[in-house]
């Protein structure tokens, strides 16, 4: 499995688990219930060294919500679930950075919270 799969399904599995969001998808959803995240942890770039493989993955989580209310402190435990994240299936997780998150309103009503961060990781 690609390391940006590997992080998505890890992140996935820890949102999922906060009981906070009505859905967690791989994407922007056809239909779904607010509040819901999209993953997208697609763009992988060369980061090994000498003697292993490694992957520098970036992934961009968006939250979106009805509401702006509450939105800051639901991203914030979005923002804590994917830096909180440590097993990664066949890879070594070395780091998770935040890179920007900034608070966004669709045309069509509902809220969003889009969050990047990088990640570095290692074949295990």
């Amino acid at each position: 499995m690609s390391a940006g799969a590997a992080l998505q399904a890890a992140v996935a599995g820890r949102l999922a688990a906060l009981g906070l969001l009505d859905g967690v998808y791989d994407g922007p959803p056809a239909r779904a219930g607010f509040p819901y995240v999209a993953l997208d942890a697609a763009s992988e770039s060369d980061w090994g060294h000498k003697s292993g493989a490694g992957r520098e993955v970036g992934l961009a989580v968006t939250l979106w919500d009805t509401r702006a209310d509450g939105l800051a402190a639901l991203g914030d435990a979005v923002e804590g679930c994917v830096v909180g994240t440590r097993d990664v299936a066949g890879w070594q997780l070395v780091s998770v950075q935040l890179l920007r998150r900034r608070v966004v309103r669709d045309v069509a009503g509902p809220w969003a919270v889009a969050i990047d961060f990088r990640a570095r990781l290692l074949a295990a």
